[in-house]
């Protein structure tokens, strides 16, 4: 089996978060994209230490999982959806043996998770409240298009009018966005030659209110009159409100999006949505879980497994913009949130005080340090870790405080069965778990599981834990640098030194030891890693397994 030979073959079965495997002559070969039964044509692309991976060039037959019609003309094409053809049923039972199975490896075979199953969203279609959508084109020098990525691709995009994650107010108000600029001939940002114009629409809904803000994001070359935009979007005829549109400039050379300078074209920066009966100030780049009503099921349980909190101290670690906090100062003594993201820490604020809790204190910075620092001792630990999961050396922090019960919320699984035997060795043991599925018709979903402290009087083995065996050192071997290079190299154009390949490893806690591949050159130690370079490093790091 080599690189460029294509074959044929029946996916097996599907890992978190979309790792297909197909059984070629008694090899597995990893063929992402796919669903359980279907049988597709791929090309091997990657081979090294005896596996081998392959890309998706075509279903050939459906899955007998396939059982209904897709439901947006992009599909399967676009990158946005990837199991619309399955019933929801068959998704929920997908995800929660992908979840099980990573966690129950974590735990050990004859473990009990005390699982619970997995919880749907209460709306299948249309319940995203937040839509990055990109402009581009769908092929090389083609008309504008404004939608979301190919399956696969960073550049080609395809013009989501038909998009059925969202809310048809915003689909009305793209096709409307889009038309306003082919018409003025604007072009596109060309991230690889950094030219262009327009980068982005930022769409946010709010479920409970209709409540609309609009943003456009472009660079600064080029100058338009956005007046005759803001009269079209104001006379749709659209379900909800428009309540603010707004344009946002960014010359980064990341493709995240981000704000150099916010121009109010109309109305206000914000709008308020209701949660568990609780009022929040939602604006631009404010965190808010983009499925509104998933939402409450998830934090209703997450409630629901914290159980008593009267009269004891809270630690909300990665905190977000509060949500949980708030949702707990009604029946806590105090509850403390921690969070890196200042401009998140001071929406918590607003929001505390816009609902009338006195209880609840927020810390910008990070976990790491900020809990060297509090002299509060807590009775009870939320955690709810950003994708990579908890820093390794935050992790012995957080467990010194030796709490009768921690709550882990975790976006990603594989982070959290990453970090659970720090747990176990530590003496807690999962009480409960269950997943929740935010994300109809695609491969993420939220996990939570309650962490208790095991009885003296129940029968353990003590573990001493050491620091060292808490940094991810095992998963170097996952890929060289040199491997990590080719692969930035041969899916983003860029190319990337061992120097910035390290500075994204420690970001992404992966420790090294010392002296391990260190640039010799001392003035390379003041370089830092530019922004594309990192998004790229990370997204090798992800495919290779290491985050």
């Amino acid at each position: 089996m080599k690189k460029g030979e294509i074959y044929e073959g029946i996916i097996e079965k599907v890992d978190f978060p979309n790792k297909g495997y197909v059984n070629i002559d008694g090899e597995k070969v990893i063929v992402k994209n796919g669903i359980p039964g279907q049988k597709v044509r791929f090309m091997i692309n990657k081979k090294r230490s005896g596996r081998a991976e392959g890309r998706l060039l075509e279903v050939l037959e459906k899955s007998p999982l396939e059982v209904r019609e897709h439901v947006c003309k992009n599909f399967p094409a676009c990158g946005g959806c990837m199991y619309q053809t399955m019933s929801y049923e068959e998704q929920l039972k997908m995800k929660e043996t992908q979840v099980k199975g990573l966690l129950q490896e974590a735990v050990g075979i004859g473990t009990d998770l005390h699982w619970e199953g997995i919880h749907g969203s209460p709306i299948e279609f249309g319940y995203r409240n937040k839509m990055e959508f990109s402009f581009g084109d769908e092929y090389k020098d083609g008309p504008l298009s404004l939608g979301l990525h190919k399956k696969g691709s960073t550049y080609d995009v395809l013009t989501a009018s038909d998009c059925k994650l969202v809310h048809p107010d915003m689909t009305a108000i793209l096709s409307r966005v889009l038309d306003f600029f082919t018409e003025l001939g604007a072009v596109h940002y060309k991230k690889m030659q950094h030219t262009g114009y327009l980068r982005h629409l930022l769409l946010r809904r709010g479920v409970t209110s209709g409540e609309i803000l609009v943003h456009v994001i472009t660079t600064s070359q080029a100058e338009y009159d956005y007046a005759p935009l803001v009269s079209r979007l104001l006379a749709l005829p659209l379900e909800g409100k428009i309540v603010g549109i707004m344009h946002i400039i960014n010359d980064s050379l990341s493709d995240v999006v981000q704000s150099d300078e916010t121009r109010l074209l109309y109305g206000q920066d914000y709008f308020y949505e209701t949660l568990l009966g609780l009022r929040f100030k939602i604006s631009t780049f404010s965190f808010f879980q983009p499925n509104s009503l998933a939402a409450e099921v998830l934090y209703s349980i997450v409630r629901d497994y914290i159980g008593d909190t009267k009269d004891k101290e809270v630690f909300d670690l990665y905190s977000g913009t509060g949500t949980i906090a708030q949702l707990l100062a009604s029946v806590a003594k105090e509850v403390i949130g921690v969070e890196i993201v200042e401009e998140a820490v001071e929406a918590a604020k607003v929001n505390a005080a816009l609902n009338g809790l006195t209880n609840c204190r927020f810390i910008a910075g990070d976990v790491l340090k900020v809990l060297d620092n509090l002299t509060e001792k807590p009775d009870m630990i939320i955690l709810d870790p950003p994708r990579d999961g908890i820093h390794p050396k935050a992790l012995p922090k957080i467990l010194a405080y030796g709490v009768e019960n921690i709550v882990y919320i975790s976006c990603k699984p594989t982070s959290l069965a990453r970090d659970l035997p720090a747990f176990l060795a530590a003496g807690y043991e999962v009480q409960r778990s269950c997943s929740v599925d935010q994300f109809c018709e695609t491969v993420h979903v939220e996990t939570v599981c309650l962490l208790s402290k095991l009885h003296e009087a129940k029968h353990h083995v003590n573990v001493t834990l050491e620091m060292d065996e808490l940094d991810v050192t095992s998963v170097e071997s996952k890929a060289t640098y040199e491997e990590i290079k080719e692969y930035v190299l041969e899916k983003h154009g860029l190319r990337v030194t061992n120097l910035y390949i390290a500075q994204v490893k420690r970001k992404c806690g992966i420790i090294e030891r010392e002296n391990y591949n260190k640039s010799k050159s001392e003035v390379a130690k003041q370089t830092q890693c530019p922004e594309d370079k990192e998004m790229a490093i990370r997204d090798a790091l992800e495919y290779f397994g290491m985050v």
